[in-house]
């Protein structure tokens, strides 16, 4: 039997066999609707309750997480009761030893598993193309990870977390949506698609500033027949990510925490970071994003590393994308599916799973009963 690989993010779980060359069978939210008995209606009436198990990439609700995952494995992967196998979980930055543990487990104790690994995120993305060292931003829904990896380990004296992504963009957009157009009653679910639809980067804060006068409002029509416009708001979404103070945060834009990321590095590994940054999550394949992103490094990077500020294209997607000019480039896998970005972290888990459970690296369920949770600490890095 092949092993589960699951990436449980803030809004989408990722779910399948580990199988790189085909990315994750089951992509579904999150959130959970639950049936719960409502005492004040009374007669056994029952209200629904939205839960969401995972925020801002961390669980929160485990009985939640475990009705998800029982969900997940026994009616979508395949498993049977008494028959489960092998598990790799991803991770993202900075994850509490506490959380590490009750997912240890919630595994083996609850759901019974042969074998259980996890890894972080952030080394997992450097998998999917290839590579056991560079630097990821990934942009999640409700969280930003900027981490350096050395030799398929995170430094996390340098790495940052900041607790915003596309959620908080969602909610700006809606902002400044109802501020453009008071009359009209927008909903969340809404949002998110014109998102999706519509936001996009400017060149440079200059040119972001200049379009005010000259952004032309698009017409778009509701489902429930609404019309609203969208000017100027389409970038603002993109802008706040390169000037946070937009969303009421006082601290430097995502560009500038890279560099100064990197730069917290040993400097013999800065040329190796930034030629191998990789952008993850939904978020940066926003219209722009890639370019305004690039065109920044490049200017924020002589700071650190003045000699690698020379651009190159490169032979693969724009989200792996190189500083410097190289004798030689590193070749994609041939089965890279699409969607890299937004699924990095499962595809780079899929890989890994192949090594770690054939080879007898994961933890065992002898090893678990033997040590306990303590032991996700010395078996995963």
């Amino acid at each position: 039997m092949e092993a589960v690989v699951v990436d449980a993010g803030s809004k989408l779980l990722k779910a399948g066999v580990a199988l790189p060359d085909q990315g994750p069978a089951l992509v579904m939210p999150s959130k959970m609707k639950l049936e719960v008995e409502d005492g004040q209606l009374g007669d056994g009436a029952v209200v629904e309750e939205v839960v969401q198990p995972v925020v801002r990439g961390f669980v929160k609700d485990w009985d939640a997480m475990e009705d998800m995952l029982s969900y997940v494995l026994y009616s979508n992967i395949g498993w049977e009761m008494g028959e489960e196998g092998q598990i790799l979980f991803t991770e993202p930055l900075f994850t509490p030893k506490a959380l590490r543990e009750q997912l240890a487990q919630l595994m083996f104790e609850k759901f019974n598993v042969s074998g259980f690994y996890d890894s972080e995120q952030a080394v997992l993305s450097l998998y999917a193309i290839g590579r056991i060292s560079g630097c990821t931003v990934d942009i999640g829904h409700g969280k930003i990870d900027i981490a350096p990896v050395c030799e398929g380990a995170v430094q996390h004296i340098a790495s940052k977390r900041f607790d915003i992504g596309g959620t908080d963009l969602t909610n700006l957009f809606v902002q400044e949506l109802k501020k453009s157009n008071p009359s009209v009653n927008i909903d969340i679910s809404d949002v998110e698609r014109l998102k999706e639809q519509y936001a996009c980067c400017a060149e440079d804060q200059l040119a972001f500033e200049a379009i005010g006068s000259s952004c032309r409002p698009e017409r778009h029509t509701l489902p429930d027949g609404q019309v609203i416009t969208i000017g100027k708001e389409r970038y603002i979404v993109g802008e706040a990510l390169y000037q946070p103070h937009i969303l009421g945060l006082e601290d430097y834009g995502v560009v500038h925490q890279l560099v100064t990321s990197v730069s917290n590095v040993a400097p013999e590994y800065h040329r190796q970071l930034l030629e191998n940054t990789m952008l993850c999550g939904g978020t940066v394949s926003m219209t722009g994003f890639e370019d305004r992103f690039q065109r920044e490094a490049n200017l924020s990077v002589s700071a650190i590393c003045p000699s690698l500020v020379k651009v190159t294209s490169l032979p693969f997607p724009r989200s792996v994308w190189s500083l410097v000019t190289l004798p030689s480039f590193l070749q994609p896998p041939e089965y890279m599916p699409e969607n890299l970005t937004r699924y990095s972290a499962w595809l780079g888990g899929a890989i890994l799973a192949k090594i770690v459970f054939p080879q007898n690296q994961h933890i065992t369920k002898g090893e678990y009963d033997e040590t306990g949770p303590s032991i996700v600490h010395k078996k995963c890095f």
